[in-house]
């Protein structure tokens, strides 16, 4: 009985992940967005504005590879 819940609680923490990606996805589109929405205002300033937005971008994706490290620690304690 305890195998099957110890599979289950694996199985969240990758659930959890999932759940969690959605998060930086939708930052990343709103970073870009922005972007794309400052660009259209004011075409001379995209240079400045895209290298902000792939430093925001680098600081987003860091939270979904912090979360899938999270995943497999909690799968990995899980399992054993």
């Amino acid at each position: 009985m305890s195998n099957i819940a110890l599979a289950i609680t694996g199985d969240i923490a990758v659930l959890g992940y999932g759940l969690a990606a959605i998060g930086p996805g939708v930052g990343v589109g709103l970073i870009f967005a922005a972007v794309i929405n400052g660009t259209a205002r004011q075409p001379e300033a995209q240079s400045k504005l895209q290298s902000i937005a792939w430093i925001g971008f680098g600081v987003t994706e860091v939270l979904a590879i912090i979360g899938i490290a999270l995943a497999f620690v909690f799968k990995g304690q899980a399992g054993s």
